[in-house]
C-alpha cells in the first residue's frame, strides 16, 4: 500500500511516516499543499493522510483536487479541528474519513486499512494464490496452512505480488509500491528481499522471474 502523508508539522509528519513504514506501507511525505499536488501528479496513492490547515494550498482545496482530478485516492483528514461543524465541513469537501489530533496511532493504521479496502477497485481482505493466504489487516501470511515469519518488507513485497497475480511486477513497480520515493532505483534491495522471501516460502518455489519483465506469483 502506498500512502501520502501531507502535514506541515515536520516532527509529526516524520513520526507518522516512520510508524506507517513500520507497518509495511510505502510512505511519501509532503509538508505543504503545493508539494502534495506535485507528488499526486507523479504518483498513484491508495490513501492520502491530509492535514487541513496547510500552507501553499489549503487542505480543503487539495481534498477537492484529489477527488476531482486525480486517480481516486482515499482521503483521511488528520487535523486539530475537532468540532462537529469542522467534521461536517471536512467530509463535505470530499474527505472519506476524519480523525482529530491527538490520536491513537493504532486507530490511524486501522482507518488507513479500512479506507484502502473501500477503494473503487475493492481490495479483498484475504489474498490467496499458490497455497498462500495473506491477511493485510491482521498482518498474517501462511503457506499450506503453515504460518510464515516475514519481515515488514517481505510481507509488503508478498502482498504486492499477490495483488498483481498472475501479472508480473517489475523491479521499478516493487520499489514504488513497497518502498517509497527515496528508494534508489539502482539498488539491489528488491533482488535481496525476493531471495529472502523465496527461502521463507519454501519449496516448490512460487515466485518466478522473467528476465526483462519482472516477478510474479506462479499461477496455481
Amino acid at each position: 500500500m502506498r500512502v501520502l502523508v501531507v502535514e506541515d508539522a515536520r516532527a509529526l509528519a516524520a513520526i507518522v511516516a516512520e510508524g506507517l513504514r513500520d507497518q509495511g506501507m510505502a510512505v511519501d511525505v509532503a509538508y505543504d499543499g503545493l508539494d502534495a499536488a506535485a507528488k499526486l501528479d507523479l504518483n498513484t496513492y491508495d490513501v492520502v493522510v491530509l492535514d487541513r490547515d496547510l500552507p501553499g494550498i489549503h487542505g480543503d482545496a487539495l481534498c477537492r483536487l484529489i477527488t476531482e482530478h486525480h486517480q481516486r485516492a482515499m482521503v483521511l483528514m488528520l487535523t486539530a479541528a475537532d468540532t462537529a461543524a469542522d467534521r461536517v465541513a471536512g467530509l463535505s469537501v470530499g474527505a472519506d474519513d476524519y480523525l482529530t489530533k491527538p490520536f491513537h496511532f493504532p486507530e490511524l493504521v486501522l482507518r488507513i486499512h479500512a479506507l484502502a479496502r473501500r477503494q473503487p477497485a475493492a481490495r479483498a481482505r484475504t489474498l490467496r494464490a499458490a497455497g498462500i493466504e495473506l491477511d493485510p489487516t491482521r498482518r498474517t501470511a501462511t503457506r499450506d496452512g503453515e504460518l510464515l515469519d516475514l519481515s515488514v518488507k517481505e510481507f509488503a513485497l508478498l502482498e504486492a505480488l499477490l495483488r498483481a497475480s498472475p501479472a508480473h511486477l517489475s523491479t521499478e513497480d516493487l520499489l514504488e509500491q513497497v518502498w517509497d520515493e527515496h528508494a534508489d532505483p539502482f539498488t539491489n534491495t528488491v533482488t535481496v528481499t525476493i531471495g529472502r522471501l523465496r527461502r521463507k516460502l519454501g519449496q516448490p518455489s512460487v515466485i518466478s522471474t522473467t528476465p526483462g519483465v519482472g516477478y510474479r506469483i506462479t499461477p496455481d
